[in-house]
């Protein structure tokens, strides 16, 4: 009795491990996601957004918090002269996509990613660029919508003091 009570917690354990891996095993459709996804941010990097927004449909409830800060953008406001801005925005990038955690379910795939780029951003020279990143997908029918997107570029460890600053609405007058 004492055998079969051991047997079957080890069988118990065992159906949890594997459980448990699979839970963590990116299968197909994550790791396509996680393909498409660097695609799409390679190509929005060299200045391509039609291919951005071919490859990465927004959810109708999308929501971005920039890396740049400021108000949250939101699906209504991607129009095509968005999409225009934002390809002259980023311009000659190349990109690379650290996953660092997926949380998957049936409907939704969280990705946390570092994002690593060299890119023209704006009127800033072409520097390299490294971002945090959480980018929220929800299934809608067979296809994969972006439904929300936070980035910051905070990658390297930032002084309490200087993100308080940031916390405060300072900025030096570089950043001004």
């Amino acid at each position: 009795m004492i055998i079969a009570k051991l047997l079957a917690g080890i069988a118990g354990t065992t159906v949890f491990m594997a459980a448990t891996a699979a839970a963590v095993t990116p299968d197909d459709r994550v790791q396509k996601l996680e393909q498409t996804y660097a695609e799409a941010n390679g190509a929005l990097l060299r200045g391509d957004a039609g291919t951005w927004n071919r490859l990465m449909p927004l959810a109708e409830d999308f929501v971005l918090f920039s890396p740049f800060g400021g108000k949250p953008s939101r699906f209504a406001d991607y129009t095509p002269e968005r999409f225009d801005r934002m390809s002259r925005f980023f311009k000659n990038g190349t990109f690379d996509q650290e996953v660092v955690q997926v949380f998957a379910s049936d409907d939704m795939i969280v990705l946390a990613t570092i994002e690593r780029a060299n890119v023209q951003v704006g009127d800033v020279p072409k520097q390299d660029w490294a971002l945090r990143v959480t980018s929220v997908f929800r299934r809608e029918g067979k296809q994969w919508k972006l439904a929300h997107r936070h980035a910051d570029p905070f990658v390297e460890d930032v002084p309490i003091a200087e993100a308080a600053r940031i916390a405060r609405g300072e900025r030096t007058t570089a950043t001004k």
